[in-house]
């Protein structure tokens, strides 16, 4: 039988019903909550807190000060930026309308997912019921109020879409038709449809 090796630093709080991948290191102050699932070979740093039922692949870097909330899920290969929040609540209140105390049946969990290679940048606000697509780039301090194609890049308040970038992240270079390169690496890409329709 095969023994799961991982690093929790002293200060963390980690339930222990939360799955760690081998490999994964939980740095200082980090509250990880029950039923949690962290893959192989994450980094999750200093006072990041990670809700009940959250899922996160493989390979995922989440810098300082994060909160990802229940309703999330993260895929593998993501980089989420310091100080990023992920929201799960479309008409948030404290109370119902009678003024009774809102409980766990009293709202709808808004769900969220980060598809695998993309990058959200620091102190970005997630709000929920989006998707990011694979590869995408959301700029810092962008508001992100719904979806995001693949390899699209994303700015501001709302956030808006600003062209394309590469699997390297740099900004790709659009040369008519759908077609575009990136001057970094020279990948080559077509859009149509605002799809991604062939490498």
């Amino acid at each position: 039988m095969s023994i799961t090796t991982f690093t929790i630093h002293p200060t963390a709080n980690v339930s222990k019903d939360a799955a760690i991948g081998d490999g994964t290191y939980i740095w200082n102050q980090a509250q990880i909550r029950e039923n949690v699932s962290i893959g192989s070979n994450c980094i999750i740093g200093k006072d990041v807190y990670v809700d009940f039922s959250v899922e996160i692949g493989d390979n995922v870097k989440i810098q300082n000060g994060c909160l990802i909330y229940h309703g999330i899920t993260i895929e593998s290969g993501v980089f989420i930026g310091p100080g990023v929040i992920f929201t799960n609540d479309k008409l948030p209140r404290a109370i119902n309308p009678d003024g009774s105390v809102k409980g766990n049946d009293d709202w709808i969990v808004g769900v969220t997912r980060v598809c695998h290679g993309a990058s959200i940048g620091a102190g970005s606000v997630i709000l929920p019921n989006v998707t990011i697509g694979s590869f995408a780039l959301v700029a810092a301090g962008a508001v992100v109020t719904r979806n995001v194609l693949p390899h699209a890049l994303v700015v501001g308040n709302p956030a808006r879409q600003v062209g394309y970038v590469c699997k390297c992240a740099a900004k790709l270079v659009e040369d008519g038709d759908g077609k575009y390169h990136c001057s970094a690496c020279n990948e080559k890409f077509v859009f149509q449809e605002d799809v991604e329709v062939a490498g």
